[in-house]
């Protein structure tokens, strides 16, 4: 299905948190009504407590932020989770997709009110087509970036991109932090709090916040998967 000319509105910010809207699950799952809807980022969403990860697009991270065309500086991160939100606000929503990915999470395909959302993320210019994974949204971008809408009307970096530098400069301060017998390259951190084990990414928006007590438990982890493993779940933020 494709979309033509999306522009959203977001002059007045939806906060992130849960919907109640008409919904259901195709593709392994029975279908669901009337289900709780959270929108956790600008490319993933939990319904009825199963994580959704939008197949085909990379949205900017909840911490990263862009530049506009005048050159100031604004969150694009929570930008696009609300541009997520707005379309999923648009009528019942369905998501498609019986692969999940290494973290547990389906990748799917999801529609609005007859929209395809993830179609309409990229060509809103609020997401990039993840060209790693699919080449499904790249004519859907090109339309953002030729139209400057969304983030493309300024300046905006892949939020792969944002990860890595996040990552690397992560990994560089544990390097010099650490101890001797230490994981010095493995800047993921495992804290434990009153609402359990959770792990921070580098380029979460709490990572800076989070400190790691060892002596409670608290550690350090190298990859997601090793995180999850060990029983931690992601941060919300990341």
């Amino acid at each position: 299905m494709k979309t033509h000319a999306i522009r959203l509105s977001l002059r007045s910010r939806l906060p992130l948190g849960a919907l109640v809207i008409a919904a259901c699950v195709t593709g392994g799952a029975a279908p669901l009504t009337l289900q709780a809807l959270k929108v956790t980022d600008g490319d993933t969403i939990v319904l009825n407590g199963e994580t959704i990860r939008l197949e085909g697009i990379d949205a900017p991270e909840l911490a990263q932020r862009c530049l506009s065309s005048s050159g100031k500086e604004y969150d694009c991160g929570k930008e696009a989770a609300n541009a997520l939100k707005a379309l999923l606000s648009r009528g019942p929503v369905t998501c498609k997709g019986d692969v999940t990915d290494t973290y547990g999470r389906r990748l799917g395909t999801c529609y609005s009110g007859g929209i395809n959302v993830n179609a309409a993320m990229a060509e809103s210019g609020h997401a990039f087509a993840f060209v790693r994974y699919s080449s499904s949204y790249v004519a859907e971008e090109a339309r953002a970036r030729a139209g400057r809408i969304g983030m493309f009307a300024g300046t905006a970096q892949a939020p792969w991109e944002f990860r890595a530098a996040k990552w690397q400069n992560a990994s560089t301060q544990r390097h010099v932090q650490a101890s001797a017998d230490a994981d010095r390259e493995c800047p993921i951190k495992g804290n434990i709090s009153k609402n359990g084990r959770i792990y921070h990414m580098p380029w979460s928006a709490s990572y800076a916040r989070t400190s790691i007590n060892e002596n409670k438990g608290e550690r350090w982890f190298c990859t997601e998967a090793e995180a999850i493993a060990a029983g931690w779940r992601p941060a919300h933020s990341s």
